[in-house]
């Protein structure tokens, strides 16, 4: 018998060379309760992934690119996750103030207007491209640091990742109590961003964290210049 996997010889219940089982188990309701306990577990879950993002930001993200990769959750998929949280925050309660806003009820759309309208029903993508730009002008204002635009992409990914936690926070306590404070979330998203890359480089200079203020402020407004590049051209 082989592995379906890699075509290894089989002596056993498991791949010697990939790991892969020789028998995979039928999927059925027992599978999907592991699947969600694992997704969720504390140890090295979504759960602890905020936790360490929350607490210790910079050196858990040092530790993901230099050290270990198993305690996080991947980047990619957190950043995804959580703005799905957040797009299911704001769709339950109907929080109109989103932190990307624009009413798309007209007919009549420009493509800037398109874009944003795509923007506000895919803020997993619209994240990616976002922290793109970000990661760009945090390269160039920390470029003596070496670390190179990928693992800078990652760090964006994880910072994001928890600022839209944090606006879905927001939007679900003004859902419950009716108070508008979700753009408070957006005051508190930007601080948290802020301090999570300038910790990255180093907690103990302040001119990081006003690097670091600048690059997400400068990303942001890249992002709309090219918005409406667009839909000039």
């Amino acid at each position: 018998m082989n592995c379906k996997n890699c075509d290894t010889e089989l002596h056993s219940k498991f791949c010697p060379d990939c790991g892969n089982p020789s028998n995979l188990k039928r999927i059925d309701g027992h599978y999907i309760i592991h699947e969600i306990e694992h997704v969720l577990h504390f140890e090295r879950g979504i759960l602890y992934t905020i936790k360490e993002l929350v607490l210790n930001p910079g050196q858990n993200i040092r530790n993901y690119l230099s050290e270990n990769r198993s305690r996080l959750v991947k980047p990619i998929i957190f950043i995804i996750l959580t703005s799905l949280i957040y797009s299911f925050t704001i769709n339950i309660f109907h929080i109109e103030k989103q932190y990307i806003q624009f009413d798309g009820s007209g007919t009549d759309l420009s493509t800037s207007k398109k874009i944003l309208v795509w923007v506000q029903g895919h803020y997993g993508y619209a994240n990616i491209i976002i922290g793109i730009l970000i990661a760009f002008y945090t390269k160039m204002f920390f470029k003596k640091y070496k670390y190179n635009f990928f693992e800078i992409l990652i760090v964006m990914c994880f910072v994001l990742g928890i600022s839209m936690l944090i606006y879905s926070f927001f939007a679900l306590a003004e859902g419950i109590t009716h108070f508008e404070i979700s753009q408070i979330g957006g005051i508190m998203g930007v601080i948290y961003s802020t301090w999570a890359i300038g910790q990255f480089f180093g907690k103990g200079k302040l001119l990081n964290y006003v690097k670091a203020l600048f690059a997400y402020i400068l990303g942001l407004i890249t992002f709309t210049i090219l918005v409406v590049i667009i839909d000039v051209y």
